[in-house]
């Protein structure tokens, strides 16, 4: 696996950085895909979304020059999650933990857009951790609550790896083998852990480390969403974003069917998005598609 670029690090109070950059100089170029693969339902779910606030001058005598037309700031949101459980109640937790996010956001009294105030960045960074954490609790409380409403459902569960970016800070949000990557300058790394068996085996320095993907215990969650487990444990994780950088989100139906060089030349070879995640789901459904396959594909530039 590709080493991480030593900007990228588990975040800590004292990792948080300094990189500070207004929103409104970094311009993201967003897709995502899905397909179930040769299997007859997909278990994964995605989404996309552009999180923000503006304000829009309807009427003043003050020269626009003095006073602009409109003030916007913004973020986005990306969520991938790869349902388990049996077909119905894989896709059923991975939907489910989607809305729930989603309900969550929309109702949050405050949402972190702006991070580039030095007065004010640290606290805003812990507060955008504390309720990403919640959040997650949040997700995986509606998921036990629904195994135990349906007990057809009660086996269900579902990875989540969600990022947030303002500015050019990127939060990455992970529980499970879904995973994240960042490709910088040719290079691609990954930023997320997987939270399987075979993982923690070779952590544990059981097994090496490049006989886990094909480890016969390498699709044994040792976290998700659903478990059963009162407080579920996440990994958070801190980029500053740099021009140029392109992050990817994708359920493991990708990983397992084509090798991190493969994909890194994917991404390398298709500048726009949408072309990218096409290809990147085209190659694993040649390479077998022995399981549900999602992508989401962000392009980063920085005025």
């Amino acid at each position: 696996m590709s080493e991480l670029p030593p900007d990228v690090e588990s975040i800590t109070a004292e990792s948080l950085g300094e990189a500070a950059v207004a929103a409104s100089r970094v311009h993201a170029e967003i897709a995502g895909m899905t397909h179930p693969g040769v299997r007859p339902n997909n278990e994964d779910a995605y989404a996309i979304f552009r999180i923000g606030r503006y304000m829009e001058r309807m009427d003043s005598n003050i020269p626009e020059s003095e006073m602009p037309s409109r003030h916007e700031e913004s973020g986005h949101l990306l969520l991938v999650a790869d349902g388990v459980g049996g077909a119905e109640g894989g896709e059923v937790a991975s939907r489910m933990s989607l809305r729930t996010i989603l309900d969550l956001v929309q109702r949050a009294p405050r949402w972190a857009l702006k991070l580039d105030d030095p007065q004010t960045r640290h606290h805003e960074i812990q507060g955008l951790i504390t309720r990403s954490r919640g959040y997650l609790q949040s997700m995986h409380a509606a998921v036990r609550a629904r195994q135990v409403e349906t007990p057809a459902l009660a086996s269900m569960g579902t990875t989540l790896t969600g990022a947030y970016t303002v500015g050019v800070d990127l939060f990455v949000l992970h529980v499970g083998d879904s995973r994240a990557y960042l490709l910088r300058e040719g290079k691609l790394a990954r930023i997320t852990h997987d939270h399987t068996l075979a993982q923690q085996y070779a952590d544990l320095g059981l097994v090496p480390q490049d006989a886990v993907e094909s480890h016969p215990l390498g699709h044994v969650l040792t976290r998700a969403l659903g478990s059963p487990v009162d407080e579920i444990q996440s990994d958070m994780h801190h980029v500053p974003l740099q021009d140029g950088d392109t992050l990817m989100l994708c359920s493991d139906g990708l990983t397992k069917m084509l090798t991190e060089d493969h994909i890194a030349a994917i991404m390398g070879e298709h500048a726009d998005s949408s072309i990218a995640c096409r290809e990147l789901v085209k190659h694993a459904l040649l390479a077998g598609g022995k399981d549900n396959v999602t992508v989401i594909v962000a392009r980063y530039t920085i005025d």
